[in-house]
């Protein structure tokens, strides 16, 4: 990717892969005065972000360029939030929020224009489970019997192609559950044409993993990207189109991985227990890290967790302060990555 990205202290404007325009002509015209100045949203004034004022989230889907849904992990609710329109609660999806359990993510068909399917990882009372939620309608098992413990349940969904679904499950917090082939715990789980009725088998991409964090694909190499918390640190794997597995980057000090995003040979992922957001530059041949990660969002918004791109290519966030016991006053929060510029962002172009 080519380009250059500039950060500053205007908090309005989000981060976008696409390249400025040049100066326009000059003129003399006065200009109209500004039109009154109105807070938003109007219920929460929370400066520099999309919505505020929300609980704990998790998954997030940027579903226009300045509009995106956000679920609440604690509350089940599915939220539509806009630079421009109040929030609205498209749904909500009964869950078990004890632990670390709850709304763990979701994700939109990829013929939702069709279909209006959205599909959910949630923790019951019993078990974490795979869900697929029609419009207007109440959800319907898809995936069930994912084991669930006090902790060690985030997980998260994505699709690698228009009809296979892949679920990140975390080890329930017993890492022998991960290494397990008769568990659905610590695993990749692979979802062919996931639908209510005559399921086919459920097939296992990845084995061994620790507690979730997030899961990106690399639209130019359709490699996939998981992060996750192991017992001997965190990590970020990489599975090639043909199947090949390799450990590109691990964190010992456990700074507590979650989401990516992944955009031609970058993978930018949130840590949330530092409060920072790293970007990752991979070679192309190889996929290796060429560096060392480049901190690009460091305690602005404090603790995130999901990343998502929009259509335009701007790169957001959504924060998960009020479960960390850390909130402020207009938690929790979904917000550009940057404020400004096109392109990954670079080392020192955010000053904090």
């Amino acid at each position: 990717m080519t380009g250059c990205a500039r950060f500053d202290n205007a908090q309005s404007e989000p981060f976008t892969t696409r390249a400025e325009g040049g100066g326009g002509v000059a003129t003399t015209t006065t200009p109209p005065p500004p039109l009154p100045g109105k807070p938003f949203p109007k219920q929460c004034p929370a400066p520099g972000v999309m919505q505020g004022c929300l609980e704990t989230t998790s998954g997030l889907i940027m579903d226009e360029a300045k509009s995106a849904l956000v679920a609440e992990r604690t509350t089940g609710a599915v939220k539509r939030v806009s630079l421009t329109a109040e929030p609205t609660v498209k749904m909500v999806i009964p869950v078990d929020p004890a632990g670390d359990g709850g709304l763990l993510d979701i994700v939109a068909s990829p013929s939702y224009v069709q279909d209006r399917l959205t599909f959910a990882l949630i923790s019951t009372p019993t078990d974490n489970r795979v869900v697929r939620i029609a419009d207007g309608d109440v959800p319907k098992d898809i995936l069930t019997g994912i084991p669930k413990g006090a902790n060690g349940n985030a997980g998260s969904l994505i699709f690698s192609s228009p009809t296979t679904l892949l679920v990140q499950t975390g080890d329930a917090g017993d890492p022998g559950l991960a290494g397990d082939p008769n568990s659905k715990a610590g695993k990749i789980l692979r979802i062919e044409q996931p639908t209510t009725v005559d399921q086919a088998p459920i097939t296992t991409a990845l084995s061994g993993l620790g507690a979730g964090g997030g899961m990106c694909i690399d639209p130019k190499d359709e490699s996939l990207y998981v992060t996750d918390r192991s017992p001997s640190g965190d990590r970020m794997q990489r599975i090639t189109k043909d199947s090949k597995v390799s450990t590109v980057w691990t964190w010992p000090d456990k700074p507590g991985v979650a989401g990516c995003v992944a955009l031609d040979g970058t993978v930018v992922v949130n840590l949330v227990n530092t409060k920072e957001t790293v970007a990752l530059h991979l070679a192309p041949d190889t996929g290796a890290v060429t560096g060392d990660p480049e901190v690009i969002r460091k305690d602005r918004h404090g603790h995130a967790w999901s990343l998502a791109v929009s259509p335009d290519g701007n790169i957001w966030g959504a924060t998960v302060n009020r479960a960390f016991g850390d909130a402020g006053e207009f938690d929790d929060v979904v917000f550009p990555l940057s404020t400004s510029g096109g392109g990954f962002p670079r080392a020192n172009d955010e000053k904090t």
